[in-house]
């Protein structure tokens, strides 16, 4: 009898559970048994890893073996075991010594020639070797992935004939290539916009200090247009972040351009989406366009188009920054701290609020078309801004390749960065990120303006939440100019944009 234990990493969300690879090879009839709760793609590995192994002229035991993957309630799902169960066989029977296994982790598919392919959602299984010092072999096609990770110790394959030879000693695997100069990605910009000074206004507002807003207005106007603009006025990623994003990005088989892993998300995905394909779920866990737009931008062209049902996924995540997906194998937990930014229009045929066309809705059309969103999902949107047919003066500008006077984006990017350093090493977190508990002391009001807000969210019949957004929303307007304090005309601007 013989016993050799392996190390390899399952995938539950962006959490990435070691996985112990318990090989035991007895007498008897010959036999090969995968236990420990395997799917299909796991049991597969018997055939997979049996033709690897003859194929590279390695012996394959004839005698009965039985593979255990602890722990046995985690579920184990694709073909990233093969590696780990081929070199357990391996040392098992003799043909490697089983020392060399120690703190290492394997993770790769093995193909009946027994090169080792690339496997999805490896990201979070690297970044849990990084936390535990442990070293991975990997396949040479994760290689993006894993040059992610520079202080990781990762090595490349692309045979299971190297990893032999490379635990043997007689060879060096390769690491990892070094990442090329980050860049940003090029960005449609602010300066492109003519007019709407309210709207440019609101969505500055927003980018610094990381808040939800709604572009209500007639077709035509320049909603979709604005909003496409917003990435561009972001600033890059901090590296923890943008490991985050990279994680979910791999979990979902989405690679990252290594160049360009620093640029927030910007997700947009079609009204026709179902409630899954938003937040995600399904057999075999997918990461939804909730949690593919973490720490970026998920944008949803007229809101009201979506299904009611698929809409209101988003109360969780937008409240608490993250999506809990249970299902009867599993439950897990992953980061969805977005920013929404959703357009839609006032009435069905679009032309309600327009100046020259007349709208042909009735009044219980339009009251149907709005109550597609609901309240609790408005209130949950921190600036609500109404964007209007250009004035007859900018349309003059509509030839103008860039008007004059027109802020770019690399120049409101500037005051964007400048305005969330000061949010972060005061309070650790963007403004509209901010608990209750601290908006006493971030927030502070005079008692006139505490009493002027106190009247507007009665005359409104505002919420508590609408309430806290607003002190969220002056703050961050104060932070723009910079004030100390918050003044009485930074709380008129943010209580103008909660009238909806």
């Amino acid at each position: 009898m013989a016993l050799a234990i392996v190390h390899s990493r399952a995938t539950l969300g962006i959490e990435a559970p070691l996985v112990t690879v318990e090989v035991h090879l007895s007498n008897g009839l010959p036999n090969f048994t995968i236990v420990g709760l395997p799917e299909t793609a796991v049991r597969e590995s018997r055939e997979r890893v049996r033709s690897a192994l003859i194929n590279s002229q390695l012996q394959f035991p004839q005698q009965r073996i039985t593979i255990n993957l602890a722990p046995a309630e985690l579920p184990k799902t694709g073909g990233r075991f093969d590696l780990a169960i081929a070199i357990g066989i391996l040392a098992a029977s003799g043909q490697l010594d089983a020392t060399l296994l120690a703190n290492r982790v394997f993770i790769g598919e093995l193909a009946l020639s027994g090169e080792v392919r690339r496997v999805g959602g490896l990201l979070p299984g690297l970044l849990a070797c990084l936390r535990e010092q442990r070293s991975c072999i990997v396949p040479t096609d994760n290689s993006l992935e894993a040059a992610l990770l520079p202080d990781a110790d990762v090595r490349l394959c692309s045979h299971l004939l190297q990893v032999l030879q490379y635990l043997r000693k007689e060879i060096e695997l390769d690491k990892p290539p070094p990442l090329t100069s980050v860049e940003a990605a090029a960005m449609p910009d602010f300066r492109e916009v003519i007019g709407q000074d309210a709207a440019k206004r609101a969505l500055l507002i927003a980018a610094a200090g990381g808040h939800n807003v709604l572009l209500r207005g007639p077709p035509g106007t320049g909603k979709t247009m604005l909003a496409s603009r917003l990435p561009g006025i972001l600033p890059p990623l901090q590296q923890a972040e943008a490991l985050e994003v990279a994680a979910i990005h791999s979990l979902a088989q989405q690679q990252t351009s290594p160049r360009l892993w620093q640029q927030p998300p910007f997700r947009t995905p079609h009204h026709t989406s179902s409630a899954v394909a938003l937040a995600g779920g399904g057999s075999t866990l997918h990461p939804g366009e909730i949690s593919l737009a973490h720490n970026g931008v998920l944008f949803l062209d007229e809101l009201p188009e979506f299904s009611p049902r698929v809409l209101e996924v988003l109360r969780e995540p937008l409240e608490s920054g993250q999506i809990q997906i249970a299902r009867a194998r599993y439950r897990i937990r992953l980061p969805a701290r977005i920013q929404l930014v959703a357009t839609m229009n006032l009435c069905p045929c679009g032309l309600q609020g327009a100046d020259d066309q007349r709208c042909t809705c009735s009044a219980e059309k339009i009251r149907q078309y709005q109550q597609r969103v609901s309240g609790p999902l408005l209130d949950r949107i921190d600036l609500h801004v109404s964007v209007s047919r250009l004035a007859e003066a900018d349309k003059a500008a509509l030839l103008q390749r860039a008007p004059a006077g027109a802020s770019s984006s690399s120049e409101l990017r500037q005051r964007v960065m400048a305005c969330r350093e000061l949010q972060l090493v005061r309070g650790g977190r963007l403004n509209g990120h901010l608990q209750h508990q601290q908006l006493g002391e971030l927030c502070a009001l005079s008692k006139s303006d505490a009493s002027l807000l106190n009247d507007a969210v009665t005359r409104l019949h505002l919420s508590t939440r609408s309430f806290f957004r607003i002190l969220k929303i002056a703050r961050t307007i104060a932070d723009l100019e910079p004030a100390p304090l918050i003044a009485t005309a930074h709380l008129l601007e943010a209580i103008n944009y909660r009238r909806f």
